[in-house]
């Protein structure tokens, strides 16, 4: 509701239809008319100083999209001579380290409208630093400005938010070649980077349709084709930027065929309403349709569609409502409706691309939180199967991912998640990575495939059931009676990942911790007196027993461990 109040208000500078003079009816029928303009989402990207933060600031302020008092601080910042006392990028770059620097650190949100279409930009930094920030700005974007400097050329900058921009599924792109004003808008020098960008499109994965690819060549310092067509590019035929912003086509972009309703809440505020509420991933939901529940998978039909404004015979993505059914069936967070015909995968497993987010690297086998929808479970990654140099698309063998890093990964959660593949639905088919511990942002990730399934036969292997855990199995004796430090190195081990078990009070001490061994457990031991410390160092071989006497010396212990790098046997070695 903010967004499209914010909307609204710079609706009101820049559409010619609206004046102080019109009365109620009027500006009623304006305000009904504006809700039911197409929104656009879109964000710029490039290489640092490419000039984005200008060119968003040529968009507002050619479209009359900028208050006066924005103007007079933005006049008051301005150091660059270059500008003529009014230097567009600080309407944009807030950031007191931005506007020191020169550059876009953060992602900046914009609003404006015109009386064609409504539009929400997020302008994202162009250093490599910050690359995170710019696959978070683009996450939903439904086209993507890649600004390349004509001086300069493609630069790797350049094809590392192309890439970006390709996996993470924009389908609508637009390559604006800036500062041709400073090359004398010179039409070689525009089709060379046109080539060179076409070249570099072909080679990626993700398979960038060249329909799909508009080239631009602009001035955003001056305005030439930002707003207006410029008579400087005689040679360019094609239309300036706000054009095709405005007319470009988006209705497509949202899946319409497969229904995906994940449920987000359970309202139930008497004993004669129960109603599912979420917000349509995709998909269109009518009153009457059969329905099915997953993942326990019973069948119901839509009883009703409820809203804040009443009844709906139909709803579509990305409307929120709140869906009631026929049955009286146990739905709870998390789970999902889907048609009958045309149900989503429900996998543990499955390979996933991932953008990583965070300083400390990615580690296979760690535990970590993930967000898939409106869940959370516990899931690790199996393997890295690659990381992809983004300069060369070339897939490199890889341990782990770094800050700003991007490979292709197995991932397995803890319980069976329903997605889709990312191509076919950028809602069903994301997730994001979470630290258990600190609850920071790891890593964000679009779904390839559910993993095919290995088909192994026979008796599990102690390399498979370690590869599962993710560690080798260890008993440690903790001092006598002391299973209050028992606990807690339970809840600090469990809480990074491992699997963990305390022993406590059993009917034959060598046998339990025999048995947690055999499993591939962490098993804790505090012993009732020394003589089982005896029995235990007689009973366990000496590498999967250790003596403890505080939790710290606990957590040594298994850190010596080591994660595991060896992939699953499918039970060959039996």
């Amino acid at each position: 509701m903010p967004v499209f109040q914010n909307t609204v208000r710079n609706a009101e500078h820049v559409s010619p239809d609206l004046n102080p003079g019109l009365n109620h009816d009027d500006a009623t029928a304006w305000l009904a008319a504006t809700g039911q303009t197409e929104l656009l989402r879109f964000t710029t990207a490039g290489s640092v100083d490419d000039g984005k933060s200008t060119l968003i600031g040529r968009l507002l302020y050619d479209s009359k999209g900028v208050y006066e008092d924005q103007l007079a601080s933005v006049r008051k910042a301005t150091r660059n001579l270059s500008t003529n006392g009014l230097d567009l990028s600080l309407l944009t770059d807030g950031l007191r380290a931005e506007r020191e620097q020169g550059i876009t650190i953060d992602v900046a949100y914009r609003y404006f409208s015109t009386p064609r279409r409504k539009f929400i930009i997020a302008d994202t930094p162009g250093h490599e630093q910050y690359t995170r920030n710019m696959a978070t700005g683009a996450s939903t974007a439904n086209l993507a400005i890649i600004l390349i400097d004509a001086r300069y050329g493609v630069l790797p900058q350049s094809r590392r938010h192309a890439f970006l921009a390709a996996l993470l599924g924009i389908p609508h792109l637009v390559v604006a070649v800036n500062k041709m004003d400073l090359m004398e808008f010179r039409e070689d020098v525009f089709n060379a980077i046109r080539d060179e960008f076409c070249a570099f499109a072909a080679q990626i994965d993700a398979q960038i349709e060249a329909s799909a690819i508009v080239y631009i060549p602009i001035s955003a310092l001056d305005g030439d084709n930002v707003v207006n067509r410029s008579q400087r590019t005689p040679w360019y035929q094609g239309p300036a930027l706000l054009e095709h912003l405005e007319t470009v086509p988006i209705a497509r972009d949202i899946n319409l065929t497969d229904l995906r309703f994940p449920v987000q809440y359970v309202i139930r505020p008497n004993l004669d309403f129960r109603g599912f509420a979420g917000t349509l991933a995709s998909g269109v939901v009518r009153r009457g349709d059969a329905i099915t529940v997953l993942p326990s998978g019973r069948t119901s039909r839509v009883k009703s569609i409820v809203t804040w404004e009443g009844e709906l015979d139909e709803a579509f993505a990305p409307m929120s409502v709140a869906v009631c059914l026929e049955d009286e069936i146990d739905v709870s967070r998390g789970d999902m409706l889907a048609l009958p015909g045309n149900l989503p995968h429900s996998a543990r497993r499955f390979d996933a691309t991932v953008v990583w987010m965070n300083q400390q690297p990615l580690e296979p086998n760690r535990g970590y939180l993930i967000k898939h929808t409106t869940q959370v479970t516990q899931a690790r990654i199996r393997e890295i199967r690659y990381r992809i140099d983004v300069n060369t698309l070339e897939h490199q063998p890889a341990r782990g991912l770094e800050l700003n890093g991007i490979g292709v990964v197995s991932v397995e959660a803890q319980r069976p998640l329903l997605f889709d593949p990312y191509r076919q639905n950028r809602f069903t088919g994301s997730f994001i990575l979470i630290d258990p511990i600190t609850n920071e942002t790891m890593g964000a990730g679009m779904i390839l495939q559910a993993e095919a399934p290995q088909g192994a036969t026979g008796r599990v292997t102690d390399a498979e059931r370690r590869a599962v855990r993710g560690h080798a199995p260890l008993a440690i004796c903790l001092p006598p009676d002391r299973v209050d430090l028992a606990w807690l190195l339970e809840r600090r081990l469990f809480d990074r990942g491992y699997m963990v078990h305390v022993i406590h009070q059993p009917e034959s001490l060598c046998q339990a911790v025999h048995t947690a061994l055999a499993a591939g457990l962490i098993a804790i031991v505090a012993p009732a007196g020394p003589a089982d410390w005896e029995l235990l160092r007689q009973a366990v071989p000496a590498g999967q027993l250790v003596r403890a006497e505080t939790v710290q010396q606990g957590m040594e212990a298994v850190a010596r461990l080591g994660l595991s790098e060896a992939p699953l046997t499918g039970g060959d070695g039996i």
